[in-house]
Formats: C-alpha cells, structure tokens, sequence
C-alpha cells in the first residue's frame, strides 16, 4: 500500500522549500512551486517505478514534525539506526527492551515502508554482559541464537530483509576478531543465519560489510564467505555493501562487484550510503556529490538483483560523519534544515526524473576570459549568463583550478579558496540574474607552471556550460 494521499498531506508542500532557479538549489524558501516549475521528486515512488526501493536510516525519536514528514514521503524503507542493535534491545540477559525498536516499525506499517532489521549479530554496541562474558563455543552459541530468536521472532513477518551478521571481515580479508569469532569459531556465521531463518522464515537474511563496495581484498572474502555458505545449504539470501564513502573514491569496480554477487544466486544491497566531504562545503564538492550519488544509485540499478538503495540518514542533523570523522561532513542528501542538496536531486535523476525542461542542466553558460598575463600573475573576467526561463536570486559560481593557480584580488566578487576549489558569490548588488541577463566578475590571480583555463563550472550547484 503506497499511502499516497496519506504521504502528499503529511508533507504539503515542503519539498519545495528549495526552489529550482537556473537549474540549481536557491535555498529560499516557498510555499508551492514557482509557476512553471516542475513539482519537486518523490524519490520512493520514482524508485518504485524502477523496480526497487529507496530507504533511510531513521532516529526513531525523531519521527515527528518536519523529519517525520521527510521520512513518510520520500522513502520507501527505513532502517533504525540504533534501536535494534543487541546493546539496545538486551541490556542484561534476558532482559529487553522493544520501545525504539516498536516506534521504527509501527511508523513504517503506518507509512507503508519496508523495514531493514539491523542488526542481529555485530561485534560493535554489544552489552557488556556478551562482549566481557567468558564463554565456551557452546554457551555463546545458546546466548547467540537465543537473542536472534527472541528478536526476529518478535518482529516476525514485518521485517523485509534482516542483517543478520554485520562487518565479521578485517580489511585484509581475514575473519575480525569478535567475541563471537574467537569463542565461537568460523562457524558461528552459518549458526546465526540458521537461527534467523528459524525466527522468521520469511525475511530475506543478509551478511553486511563496510569497504566492500569495490573489488578488494575483503570484498572477495566476502564473496568466498557467501559462496561457502551456498554450497553448504545455509539460508543466506543477500549481501549488503555499507557504501559509507568519501568524495572523489567511489570504486571504479562498484558495478562489477554488485555484478558477481549476484552472479553467486544473491541479492545485493547498497544499505547504508553516504559520502563525506571535507566541510565547510563548496558548490564544487556539492556538485561532486550529486554526481556521486546518482553514479552508486546507477551501479545499483544496472543490476537485475539489486534490491535497492538506502543512505545513512537523509539529513546532515542527523548523520554520524562529524562526530567520527573530524572536519568531515555534509555527506547526506539533505542539510541540516531538511533542504535538498543537490545530492537530492542526483538520486532522482538517476531514478528517472526529469523537470520537464524548465530548469536543466545546463541552465547557465560561462565565458572564462584571460585579459592579461605575465610571468607569475594573470588578470581574468568571467561572465555568467542565466540560459533558463527563472530568474536567479543570489548566486555562487564554482570551479577548480586545473594548474595550482591562486585568486589574489576580485572584483564584484567575493572570491574564496580551498586548495584548488574557487567559489565566487555575488556581490549583493549584482544578486539578481534575469533569465538571458548576464553578471560579471574579474579577479587577479597567480600562477606558475601553467595557467590553463578551468574546464568545468557550477552555478549554485549545477553544471554550466563553458
């Protein structure tokens, strides 16, 4: 059950909080659609379309208000970021507590959502009871398929895929060693994934690793993992590529690798995406993103037996990267203030979405002019001219610099620098772009060894024609 009306009323009209202007995110807010403008995407339904779902990591206490209607009408699964972890649910042996763990799953029955269990068995956030017992392979065996019995089995039937084992591999291939390994054995995957099909025999059961999205060292011992337990009969049903990424790596073999799991009998998940920038971020790394975003959507729509997408928290309020990561951030699709980033926007056009033609990619044409130049210095002017049929409000236009050169001076400009990623916001006075109206800027800079031209440009985070 889809709940259209349901989600439509529940949002209103928030997802247009961002007006699409030129062919970028304004960041001004709106009460409905510009006249023109093509209604914003519903990544769920675009995802249903493609024939796979789109999903979220979700706070459960945070399911209200503006992040509770996000949830509802963008997402088509959603995954407890916490409130099914061992630690959470079985504080002391035979002792739960159900409370976060209820609210994801009665929000998703409400909502119709699937939900991701995650995660059964982990070496991560246990109680201190498991990970400090002194156990023989027996005792952790019963402690083990006595939790997944009570825990699956509770949520029997409204579970759609469980991680029944999460991150059992080293970054070298070999087998991490947990409480579960070193008392248990190599064994105690099959064990756990038994005991899960036992509890629920209609969720489809996964084994979930990080730094497997590529072809690597601990991404083939994950496929020799799976192939084993295929050949020894164990109910294992898919495999789960975390894709916690960072800008700029997204593994070229992501495709390929989703491609051979498959190949083994297997379906493929991509379930907890994001990708990290360094923060504050550029319109540049902001355009970046979008492209990243929609390439590991497109890797995973190119496989038949990809079951779908889900990133690690929809908002930057409520990602995990700043406090693991530091100078690390802005790696979800939306910002703090639950506003599309073009990240957003990514992920919809890889889903299909198209504005109509109103704003494209595109929408914007630069005119890069090297006025003057000398032996260390160089005077530049470029021209920014609005190709779309809506007026720009407020504009930052971004680049990087292919040869190392540095801006010294700007003019009806205010030019700033990271390395070789140059943003140029407007002055105030010149803020406004009418469509076919141009704005123009000039700056001083230096250089050495080379002063090529930049080849690429972002207005307001959209690629524009150079």
């Amino acid at each position: 059950m889809k709940l259209q009306s349901l989600r439509r009323t529940a949002l209103g009209t928030l997802a247009a909080a961002s007006l699409v202007i030129g062919g970028a995110v304004s960041g001004h807010a709106a009460d409905s659609p510009q006249p023109g403008a093509a209604a914003e995407p519903v990544l769920r339904d675009l995802a249903a379309a493609k024939g796979i779902y789109y999903g979220t990591a979700v706070t459960a206490s945070k399911l209200n208000g503006t992040y509770g209607a996000v949830v509802g009408e963008q997402f088509d699964s959603i995954t407890p970021g916490n409130e099914m972890k061992w630690e959470s649910v079985e504080p002391t042996r035979g002792s739960y507590n159900w409370s976060g763990a209820d609210a994801v799953v009665d929000y998703a029955e409400a909502h119709g959502q699937k939900v991701r269990g995650h995660t059964l068995v982990w070496h991560s956030q246990l109680p201190g009871w498991v990970s400090n017992g002194s156990w023989t392979a027996d005792s952790l065996r019963t402690v083990m398929n006595d939790h997944i019995a009570a825990e699956a089995g509770r949520y029997k039937g409204r579970i759609d895929h469980w991680d029944v084992v999460n991150e059992p591999f080293n970054e070298d291939g070999t087998r991490r060693q947990s409480v579960f390994q070193t008392a248990i054995g190599d064994s105690y995957i099959a064990d756990a994934l038994r005991a899960a099909r036992a509890a629920d025999p209609t969720a489809k059961l996964y084994v979930n690793d990080y730094n497997v999205e590529g072809i690597n060292a601990k991404s083939t011992a994950l496929y020799n993992l799976v192939k084993s337990l295929k050949e020894q009969g164990v109910p294992i049903d898919g495999v789960g590529l975390q894709a916690h990424l960072i800008l700029g790596q997204v593994p070229s073999t992501l495709q390929a690798n989703i491609q051979r799991f498959a190949d083994l009998g297997v379906d493929v998940a991509i379930t907890e995406l994001d990708i990290r920038m360094t923060v504050p971020p550029t319109s540049a790394q902001l355009t970046q993103q979008k492209a990243e975003y929609k390439a590991v959507t497109n890797a995973c729509l190119a496989v038949a037996r990809c079951e779908g997408v889900t990133v690690w928290g929809f908002t930057d309020s409520d990602s995990w990267i700043p406090d693991v990561f530091e100078g690390y951030g802005a790696a979800t699709p939306y910002d703090e203030n639950f506003q599309p980033k073009p990240a957003y926007y990514g992920i919809a056009e890889a889903l299909g979405w198209s504005d109509g033609g109103t704003n494209p990619t595109g929408a914007c044409a630069v005119t890069y002019t090297v006025q003057n130049q000398w032996n260390s210095g160089f005077t530049a002017q470029v021209t920014v001219k609005n190709t779309s049929t809506a007026a720009v409000n407020g504009w930052k236009l971004a680049w990087s610099w292919p040869a190392g050169q540095r801006v010294t001076q700007a003019w009806n400009a205010t030019v700033t620098q990271s390395g070789t990623a140059v943003t140029a916001a407007d002055a105030g006075y010149n803020a406004a772009i009418a469509p076919g109206a141009t704005a123009t800027f000039g700056f001083n800079g230096s250089w050495s060894g080379g002063n090529t031209a930049p080849t690429a440009f972002a207005l307001n985070g959209t690629t524009c024609t150079a």
